[in-house]
Order: C-alpha cells, then structure tokens, then sequence
C-alpha cells in the first residue's frame, strides 16, 4: 500500500521561501510520477509539477516556471518542491500525489485523475 505524507508548509510573506517535503512509502517498481498539485479555497484542484521518477524528467505549470523546483530523493523515497519568489496567488493546500507505473512514453499526467496515490495536505500561506 504506498503512503504519502507531506510537510513542510508554512506562512510566508511575498518573495520568500518554502521547501515541501512528501515521504512515500510502499511504491515496489522504479517507472511512475511524482507530482504536487495545490487547491485554493473555492478553486480547482491545479497541477504544479511533475517528475519522473526513473528519469529525472521534470514538468512545470506555466504559473510557477522558473520559481519553484521539483525533485527527488530516492535514497530518502522523498519528493520535494522547492518554492522561491513566493506571490499571494501561490496560497493553496498542496498536495503530493504519485501514479501507478507509467511508460515514459506516455503524455506527462497533469491532470488529477492521472494520479491513484494522495498524501494529506500541507497549508501554504503567501502574505503580501
């Protein structure tokens, strides 16, 4: 049974930083994503970015190019998401999620149903 849990979140003020963290546990193959998505209140839940896991390949929404920063620990089994140049519209629950095994091959999953596995949630707040 895999297990994500995430941590990390906080409140920041605008243009400072933030590292999430999401242990996972119980993942028995190497080929499949990792992912953090964010759900602001009254909003869809939103891609944020992705990483192959046997690859290293990362994804990023348009929202958060070049701000924040998705990555892997394997020997940890942790997933990060660095979060630098925080804005008030980055405030949202952040959740970490993770596929079953994926071909490499197959499109990058950014949408929420491409993902089986959830962790619980941790709050970022973005104070301006």
């Amino acid at each position: 049974q895999v297990q994500l849990v995430e941590s990390g979140g906080g409140s920041v003020q605008a243009g400072g930083s933030l590292r999430l963290s999401c242990a996972a546990s119980g993942y028995t193959y190497s080929y499949f994503y990792m992912g953090w998505f964010r759900q602001a209140p009254g909003a869809e839940r939103e891609w944020v970015a992705a990483i192959y896991t046997g690859a290293g390949n990362t994804y990023y929404a348009d929202s958060v190019k070049g701000r924040f920063t998705i990555s892997q620990d394997n020997a940890e089994n942790t997933l990060y998401l660095q979060m630098d140049s925080l804005k008030p519209e980055d405030t949202a629950m952040y959740y970490c999620a993770g596929t079953i095994r994926y071909n490499a091959y197959w499109r990058v999953p950014r949408e929420r149903t491409n993902y089986k596995y959830w962790g619980q949630g941790t709050q970022v707040t973005v104070s301006s």
